[in-house]
């Protein structure tokens, strides 16, 4: 049974004990974001590798900024967090990290099981005033910046370019992901592929770039055609996908799988697509925070979820893909009844230039080659933009989406239990397809 223990009731716990925190961990992670069971099995796992008893304390967020700044201004003592590249970024730079723990005496170090291409390609291009992101970090889900749409209203053609966002036809159908540097940073490198192409600008860096004729150019252009988004969403806009509520949703990579699955399951077909000219890629690290109590459980924990086992239980489960890497990784996903072959060999190494996986969670080298890492620049300024691109009042389509998210509230607390236990469902029959 997953325990989650909220604030108050984690406080009260731990009120009266010592200091000694050696047989508690406490775990800060996104909401489903993790196989439940593994949490138990995490508890035995590290009693039979050490001796030693733990207990886990698993608490959720929602956001990376409220994770943030209960470490950075609460100094609260979570032993692990899950931050956004990003956030790694800023919490390397403001000294809010500490190293983690690579000797596990006779449990092998499965943290080498991350593939090199997030390695050497995306931890290595974070910012950390001299500090080598990949001792402070470890990458767990990693994913890419798109447009899911339905195919049925919305044609393959349009959506190679982000000029379908502009389309007068899709007024009205259009959600866009509450993310303004996700938003940003795809149309910036979009708006500079030639440069890039030229080698005049630098795909990595351009995420580093918040000057005010940048900013300014990507506001003009979500201005040309605010007037026709939906909604900007946090978490509802695939739902609305798989109801035809909407025909296009820029999203996430995980977001569009979750889309796909369930609207093929009532006889929606929705495909997702990153435009030719560029976007962004994304991950999500685990990290020991600066005031973390218990950096040897922690560090064990991350081992443990690097095991190549445990990372495609946590896929089976969430939808996101993990940054584990190897043959069992790839043997687990390899289905060449659903998908053409494509080159995933810079995820999965020499070998893998001709493998049936699925191009939504693992995109072909081609178009990985034109994805940039967002960095932590900008924020203050970025943050005034989105917000004057949104606006104070809300356009009459917002309003009816609002109202129709809020009829489907209730039912959508059910959908969630019924929704985890069909995932269970699939994970054990394909372990048993596996087999």
């Amino acid at each position: 049974m997953k325990k989650i223990f909220f604030f108050v009731a984690a406080s009260l716990m731990l009120i009266g004990c010592s200091d000694d925190r050696s047989h508690i961990l406490k775990v800060y992670n996104w909401a489903d974001y993790i196989d439940e069971e593994l949490i138990d099995e995490f508890e035995v796992w590290y009693e039979e590798q050490t001796g030693e008893a733990i207990e886990v304390v698993y608490q959720t967020f929602d956001i990376n900024e409220t994770m943030l700044s209960k470490i950075e201004l609460g100094h609260e003592d979570y032993d692990l967090a899950c931050p956004s590249d990003y956030i790694i970024e800023r919490m390397l730079k403001n000294d809010l990290l500490l190293p983690i723990q690579r000797d596990f005496g006779d449990t092998p170090d499965y943290i080498g099981n991350v593939a090199p291409y997030i390695v050497e390609e995306c931890f290595s291009e974070i910012e950390g005033n001299g500090k080598n992101a990949n001792d402070y970090s470890v990458g767990y889900m990693w994913g890419t910046t798109g447009i899911l749409y339905n195919p049925k209203y919305v044609s393959d053609e349009d959506v190679k370019s982000w000029e379908v966002l502009r389309n007068p036809k899709y007024a009205g159908k259009i959600l866009v992901k509450d993310a303004f540097r996700d938003v940003y940073t795809s149309l910036l490198i979009s708006f500079n592929h030639e440069a890039i192409a030229k080698g005049e600008k630098d795909l990595q860096t351009i995420g580093f770039d918040a000057s005010p004729e940048s900013i300014a150019l990507v506001e003009e252009y979500l201005n040309s055609f605010k007037d026709a988004v939906a909604g900007w969403e946090a978490d509802f806009g695939k739902d609305q996908m798989t109801k035809e509520l909407a025909w296009m949703n820029l999203s996430w990579s995980g977001d569009a799988q979750w889309a796909i699955d369930e609207a093929a399951e009532i006889g929606i077909d929705l495909k997702y697509a990153i435009p030719q000219t560029g976007s962004t890629l994304w991950f999500d690290g685990w990290v020991i925070p600066k005031y973390a109590k218990n950096p040897k459980a922690a560090s064990y924990f991350i081992n443990f979820l690097c095991m190549p086992e445990n990372a495609i239980r946590n896929m089976d489960v969430i939808g996101y893909v993990s940054t584990i890497g190897g043959p069992e990784i790839l043997e687990a996903m390899s289905d060449p009844e659903s998908y053409d072959a494509i080159d995933a060999s810079y995820f999965f190494g020499e070998g893998a230039d001709s493998v049936h996986v699925n191009p939504v969670l693992y995109p072909d080298s081609r178009t990985m080659a034109h994805c940039g890492m967002m960095h932590d620049s900008g924020t203050e300024e970025l943050l005034k933009m989105w917000s004057r691109v949104k606006g104070d009042n809300a356009s009459a389509w917002t309003y009816i989406l609002i109202c129709i998210v809020f009829l489907a509230l209730i039912g959508a607390v059910i959908y969630k239990y019924t929704k985890k236990l069909r995932r269970r469902s699939k994970r054990h029959a394909k372990k048993k397809k596996r087999r």
